[in-house]
């Protein structure tokens, strides 16, 4: 008996984002908050890292609610029926809750289910990983409209103590809908890892040790001299060949948003790529800190808040942290 031949789907050609969200969180929290029990000081923090104050949740406001609320304006905003979303992906690290998944959450809360849903963790790479998985699904025929979120509460997993990382998180979430598009709006995504540098950040134990009690709650920490440096460097040559694969150059694109890690990155960023300086910077992290997979689609909104010139525009995205993981691609800009 032969073996009959599996049909297999086909989407459209293109996809791009259609519309974006954000919700950040309801506390604004100024570097004097927090220096004392790291002994350090205002200034210090704004020389290392040009933070003024960052965002954080209320006890009450989980990473799931901030994911929805980013969602529900992300959806109202780009005209797609909720219902006719299939595919919700949420990168987040900050879930604590491991199962049921945030993604299946809010697909219910925002209208979605039954949507495939899933959560990813590819730490501040994780909304360019989403980009690119919702792009490759849609071309694939696995879906038609995906919604991608970044979705953090980093003041659940922070020591206040630790002078590695404390004062740089906050908490937010960004999210976007992508659709067909008749025209490319999402370039080939250059990604990957280097588990090698996986101690250089990360959580400092286990749950299993929490629970046995040979260690304290798990929070993050890092090797900043070490990330620093590779984000420099690497990461510069990393966004170098998200352009070529586009086939842009760099006078071509109207925006440059990379993770909001430290804004000492972002400058020799723009330095290393040498951006015109018609291109725009994305610098959020200033009043919003680094808020991990959140931190690059809360960039791009506020980006397209303040300058809407740029909306239909090209975009360098860029995104690196924890594993070590990476992942960058040209959009155009809803």
């Amino acid at each position: 008996m032969s073996t009959p031949t599996l049909k297999q789907s086909r989407g459209p050609e293109f996809t791009r984002i259609l519309a974006l969200g954000a919700a950040r969180g309801d506390l604004s929290v100024p570097n004097d908050d927090l220096v004392g029990p790291i002994n350090s000081s205002d200034e210090w923090i704004q020389q290392r890292t040009g933070i003024v104050t960052r965002t954080r949740a209320s006890a009450g406001v989980s990473a799931t609610d901030l994911a929805t609320a980013a969602a529900k304006e992300a959806i109202e905003t780009s005209g797609i029926a909720p219902e006719l979303i299939d595919l919700v992906i949420i990168a987040t690290i900050s879930n604590v809750q491991q199962t049921p998944s945030m993604a299946a959450v809010v697909a219910d809360r925002v209208g979605a289910n039954p949507a495939a849903a899933y959560d990813m963790n590819a730490a501040c790479a994780g909304y360019a990983y989403g980009v690119a998985q919702a792009d490759a699904l849609i071309r694939a025929g696995a879906a038609k409209y995906a919604l991608v979120i970044g979705a953090e509460k980093l003041s659940d997993i922070v020591d206040p103590t630790d002078r590695s990382i404390s004062f740089l998180l906050g908490d937010g979430a960004g999210a976007a809908v992508i659709g067909p598009s008749e025209t490319p709006g999402i370039a080939p995504t250059v990604w990957g890892s280097d588990g090698s540098k996986a101690d250089a950040v990360g959580m400092n134990s286990t749950l299993v040790e929490f629970r046995d009690g040979s260690a304290p709650w798990p929070t993050l920490r890092q090797e900043g001299q070490t990330v620093f440096r590779w984000a420099v460097w690497e990461m510069a040559k990393v966004a170098k060949q998200a352009l070529e694969v586009a086939g842009v150059t760099p006078d071509q694109i109207q925006a440059f948003i990379p993770h909001q890690a430290n804004m000492r990155i972002v400058d020799e960023f723009a330095k290393q790529l040498k951006l015109p300086e018609t291109v725009i910077i994305a610098r959020d992290i200033e009043t919003t800190g680094n808020t991990s997979a959140a931190s690059i689609p809360l960039a791009t909104h506020r980006l397209l808040q303040g300058h809407p010139e740029l909306s239909g525009g090209l975009a360098l995205q860029i995104g690196f942290g924890a594993g070590l993981v990476f992942g960058a691609q040209v959009v155009v800009l809803p």
